[in-house]
């Protein structure tokens, strides 16, 4: 009888604890808010993308999210951040090729691995960059601005406020042996500044950013750096056709991944959540006006390409001949 009740006792105590184990992992996704953490500062692409995503999610699961934005170090910075979060859902990040694909190869060493780091979730959009002067320079196309630059007279300068702006500035700047100074700045927005404030000759820049500016008159658009042209830039020349250089063809993606570890359930709500929202016509146009190419993918495709990605980076890189630092 005395066995039976121990036994008895006994299951009942493991129930228990499993139960309570159990607990934590039973309790609703998201009971609080979420963070999406975006690496560059209010104005720019990502963060306009960010809180397009964030809105949609929170109209989703009823709970909120909320972007932070952390810019600075090339994006190392958010990076590190998130990859050293709680897999837990609660931390999100709205990135781009800057951080996953490019900064293995401008820097030696980064405080995350690119890959090993981060749970994919969903692929977003393609962003296609400009080729951006201020308003005041004297040139009007990407030859005449070639030909400026290369005038002693003239001290030619460009900006970047992330790492498509830098190499596209690099590549473009070595290939034509224009021989431009480097300006870097924490943002795109802090980049725009300066060149309407004609402190740099030039910009390559997204067109979500430079938009108002270019309406405005401020900034002017010489060309883009993609061949297959949008509805917002086909009046624009393809860098690569208009400088001579085959093969100039440069696009910045974003996509959302969390820390690495994350559960495959809530991977899947997010991951078909985003892509619901990217098949909507509302957010289609939306993301177009702003310049950029929706291009879906689930979690285990976007894994895939920011794997193959890696590769792609690293041959621009060396076309535009950054040494790591």
């Amino acid at each position: 009888m005395n066995i039976k009740r121990i036994a008895t006792a006994l299951g009942l105590t493991l129930a228990a604890v499993a139960s309570q184990a159990q607990a934590p992992s039973s309790t609703p996704w998201p009971s609080k808010p979420v963070r999406i953490v975006t690496a560059f500062g209010a104005g720019s692409a990502s963060d306009i993308v960010a809180r397009m995503i964030a809105e949609d999610l929170q109209t989703a699961f009823k709970q909120s999210f909320v972007v932070d934005n952390k810019p600075g170090a090339s994006g190392m910075l958010a990076a590190d951040m998130v990859a050293k979060s709680a897999p837990d859902g609660y931390t999100l990040f709205l990135t781009t090729n800057t951080a996953h694909s490019v900064n293995p190869y401008l820097f030696k060493t980064l405080p995350y691995d690119p890959i090993k780091d981060f749970t994919p979730i969903a692929r977003v959009c393609y962003f296609p960059f400009i080729l951006a002067v201020n308003a005041q320079l004297p040139v009007k196309t990407i030859p005449e601005l070639i030909a400026y630059g290369k005038n002693p007279a003239n001290k030619t300068s460009y900006a970047y406020g992330n790492s498509t702006g830098q190499i596209a500035g690099a590549a473009f700047s070595n290939l034509t042996k224009l021989g431009a100074v480097a300006v870097p700045y924490k943002s795109t927005p802090q980049a725009l500044t300066d060149l309407i404030g004609g402190q740099v000759s030039f910009l390559f820049v997204d067109l979500a950013s430079s938009r108002p500016h270019l309406q405005s008159g401020r900034i002017r658009a010489l060309g883009v750096t993609v061949e297959q042209k949008g509805p917002l830039t086909q009046d624009l020349p393809s860098v690569g056709a208009a400088a001579q250089l085959p093969g100039f063809d440069l696009a910045a993606w974003v996509g959302v991944v969390g820390p690495t570890g994350m559960p495959p359930a809530i991977v899947a709500q997010v991951s078909a959540r985003i892509n619901q929202m990217l098949a909507r016509k509302d957010v289609v146009d939306k993301l177009t006006a702003m310049g950029a190419d929706v291009a879906p993918a689930g979690a285990a495709d976007f894994g895939a390409y920011m794997t193959a990605q890696l590769s792609v980076w690293g041959r621009k890189v060396q076309e535009a001949g950054i040494q790591p630092e």
